[in-house]
């Protein structure tokens, strides 16, 4: 995020057609109470639609709109200080728009910060400023999406922020990103405070997978990748090799190495090593186990290849993210989920 938004911003929410009212007034709620904590005016917003008119959410419910692209393209270059532009969408693919694609180019060449949530991200890629950028997409529209923009370095997580573009799944992730912004902004107090406010228990940083039942959270019906990943989940403080998962599989080797590119955008390899490590992270930050235990629990031999590991996928040592964890916790008023351990300091660097 530009260095400007250090002292808040303007946020337009330009609403696609049957958006989800749930994930947009997440986003918008973050804001407003950012503004209460502050007590003043720190944020502020306005909703675009194509036309101008009421803009139509999924449940029915409609949103009055306070200019129309039109008019929003006219105001372009005045200077508003600290914006950011977020697209709305919803559980549908949006059709091709391509006013608001070029208006979303002309914001890029204006270096004004781009935000998609949900079907949001279309226009987006359609545009051409997701093309080799990091975004978050739900899983119903992973396979689409990946088919149609190649360029995009697609992800099953909540959110992204790649540089000035966030991209956002939708649900209460458009919470979790927008919180994100904020605390870039106003600081981890503010948005520590936000969260007792909104009784938000914990929130989530940007790259966490999205949790999901597993043949909705692929995104996949190939039976046969289904059954590898179930092998992989139901083995990961004792890893098994790709050999021993073949046969109830049905795939070679081969088959499997080009099935898991194709559908996974990673080895098979690589993505056992993520499962791996996103249950150690969640083990890390919500129970008392000692870090060498973590290490072992997800199948790692010793701790100095957990913390290895452990660093490269999260940038920082296992022992760092669970202070800040025990950190956050406490300025929340919330007791920490685990007690420091003397183990810790001895086994992992």
């Amino acid at each position: 995020m530009q260095q400007a938004h250090r002292d808040g911003g303007h946020f337009t929410f330009y609403l696609l057609d049957g958006f989800t009212l749930h994930t947009f007034s997440a986003a918008l709620e973050a804001l407003r109470v950012a503004n209460a904590v502050a007590g003043r005016t720190i944020y502020d917003w306005i909703v675009v639609t194509g036309d101008g008119h009421l803009a139509r959410s999924a449940c029915g419910m409609r949103v009055a709109a306070g200019r129309s692209l039109a008019e929003e393209r006219e105001r372009l270059h005045r200077p508003e200080a600290n914006r950011v532009v977020v697209v709305c969408g919803g559980s549908g693919i949006p059709a091709s728009n391509k006013a608001l694609e070029a208006w979303l180019r002309q914001c890029r060449r204006q270096r004004i910060d781009l935000a998609g949530i949900a079907g949001g991200l279309y226009p987006l890629a359609r545009a051409g400023l997701l093309d080799d950028r990091h975004c978050a997409v739900h899983w119903e529209h992973f396979p689409d999406f990946c088919e149609r923009f190649s360029a995009a370095k697609a992800r099953q997580t909540v959110f992204e922020v790649d540089k000035d573009i966030h991209t956002c799944a939708g649900g209460n992730a458009s919470f979790d990103m927008v919180m994100s912004i904020i605390e870039g902004a106003l600081g981890e107090d503010v948005t520590n405070r936000i969260c007792e406010i909104s009784l938000c228990e914990r929130r989530r940083e940007a790259g966490e997978r999205q949790r999901l039942p597993l043949q909705a959270r692929l995104g996949i019906d190939n039976v046969s990748l289904i059954r590898v990943v179930q092998q992989m989940e139901a083995n990961l403080s004792e890893p098994l090799r790709l050999a021993e998962m073949t046969p109830a599989s049905g795939l070679s080797r081969r088959q499997m190495e080009r099935l898991f590119r194709r559908e996974m955008g990673r080895t098979p390899a690589r993505y056992y090593l993520d499962l791996r490590l996103e249950r150690a992270h969640l083990l890390l930050v919500t129970s008392s186990l000692p870090v060498i235990e973590v290490a072992i629990a997800c199948g790692f031999s010793t701790a100095s290849h957990f913390s290895r590991a452990y660093r490269d996928r999260y940038g920082r040592t296992p022992q760092n993210a669970r202070r800040a964890e025990a950190e956050r916790r406490n300025n929340t008023g919330r007791p920490a989920a685990y007690t420091q351990n003397s183990v810790d300091e001895q086994h992992v660097a």
